[in-house]
């Protein structure tokens, strides 16, 4: 069992107006996410299901070239390598949920 306090991991900018903070456990990687305004995440793929849940604010995500506009309290289940972006429209705080690890964003 771990015991993790936010306030103690520092932030990583992944991509510009991007800050994420990660918890890994064996299997899964969480991602807490604040996202600025404006700002757009690339298209991308990955091995790993993810589970997007919007805590704060509004993000567009484009999905195997379909726009989802998330808004708190949405969630978004993204399967394993399917194309996906993203652009904050507001200020943003997601919580996303990663199976399994995400080796690249340890460290």
């Amino acid at each position: 069992m771990s015991f993790i306090e936010l306030k103690t991991i520092e932030g990583k900018e992944v991509v510009p107006g991007f800050t994420g903070k990660f918890i890994h456990s064996d299997n899964m990687t969480i991602a807490f996410w604040t996202i600025k305004a404006g700002n757009s995440l690339p298209e991308h793929k990955h091995p790993h299901e993810q589970i997007v849940n919007v805590i704060e604010g509004e993000i567009e995500l484009v999905v195997e070239g379909k726009t989802h506009l998330l808004t708190k309290g949405t969630c978004l289940i993204i399967p394993s390598n399917i194309p996906h972006s993203g652009k904050a429209i507001t200020d943003c705080y997601l919580i996303d949920v990663f199976y399994p690890v995400r080796e690249d964003l340890k460290g």
